[in-house]
């Protein structure tokens, strides 16, 4: 499944990066949308994932009725990020895929202010219709271009989660200086960036990715999904040189307290990889590359 101007015009939401096609038992829902074609497949056993197109990789996996399931690994690595925040009050989440992250936020954060961002609205259609997702006074999606949400954002989130992605590649217009600068400026000077992303081998701009985050932010962690090719990079708007002992002590105490069923402490102990968190081999991206693409 090919993307190519339109990656410039919409936001791809996307779960499992580097997770292959697996056979599933039936497809409960097809549909081609203005951006893909979007796909309901029930997995066994209870759960249901979302892909775009048939043979795509599934892009969420849900368990109805549980939002304590997070069958992907990425879905849990990206929370190890909200050890780097100091307030947990709202929350952003760009690309919705069937709600799992917000719904998981909901659920151990019931105070909190929740935004999800997508672009598509067959999107939001299957998360609500065939993956239990449902808003509510506290938890709104707003079909829109993320980019273009974070832009007009008026008061910062405590966590932006950015979690958009086609089925080759980061949309361009989401990895340049600009846009990041603009997800710094909505992110709170406490806050945390967590940014979803191919692995270097499956990913040949990772190292400018990297680079362009290090350009933007003060300080960068970059943590490995066990078991997936997905690289999660949190970045801090301010300086803050925590060591790896100190987040992993951060973590185990957010999910203590918050009565996670996993320990954030051990996903970042076992995935941290400052080793990919140079980015001297990349460039900084640019808007102005994007007309050279």
């Amino acid at each position: 499944m090919k993307r190519r101007a339109v990656l410039l015009a919409g936001l791809w939401v996307v779960a499992a990066l580097a997770a292959p096609a697996v056979a599933y038992e039936s497809v409960l829902y097809e549909k081609v949308s203005a951006y893909s074609t979007v796909v309901v497949t029930d997995e066994g056993d209870g759960l249901r994932a979302l892909r775009f197109g048939r043979d795509g990789v599934r892009q969420s996996l849900v368990k109805r009725g549980d939002p304590e399931y997070l069958g992907l690994p990425y879905a849990r690595t990206v929370m190890t990020g909200l050890a780097l925040c100091d307030e947990q009050r709202r929350f952003l989440v760009v690309g919705l895929g069937g709600g799992t992250i917000p719904a998981f936020l909901r659920r151990h954060y019931p105070d909190a202010a929740i935004d999800a961002v997508e672009i598509d609205p067959e999107v939001v259609f299957v998360a609500k219709q065939y993956f239990g997702f449902r808003e509510d006074a506290r938890m709104r999606v707003h079909v829109a271009d993320g980019r273009k949400f974070i832009e007009d954002v008026e008061r910062p989130y405590d966590a932006i989660f950015l979690d958009a992605f086609g089925s080759d590649a980061v949309p361009p217009h989401l990895t340049t200086r600009e846009f990041l600068g603009a997800v710094r400026r909505a992110v709170a000077p406490g806050g945390v960036v967590i940014g979803n992303v191919w692995a270097r081998e499956s990913n040949r701009l990772y190292d400018s990715m990297v680079r362009t985050y290090r350009e933007v932010f003060d300080e960068l962690f970059v943590v490995r999904a066990s078991g997936s090719g997905n690289r999660i990079l949190l970045a801090l708007p301010r300086k803050e040189p925590l060591s790896a002992e100190e987040i992993v002590r951060r973590a185990r105490g957010v999910s203590a307290s918050r009565g996670f069923k996993f320990d954030l402490g051990s996903l970042f102990r076992d995935g941290y990889t400052p080793a990919d968190g140079d980015g001297s081999a990349g460039r900084v991206l640019l808007d102005s590359d994007l007309a050279k693409e």
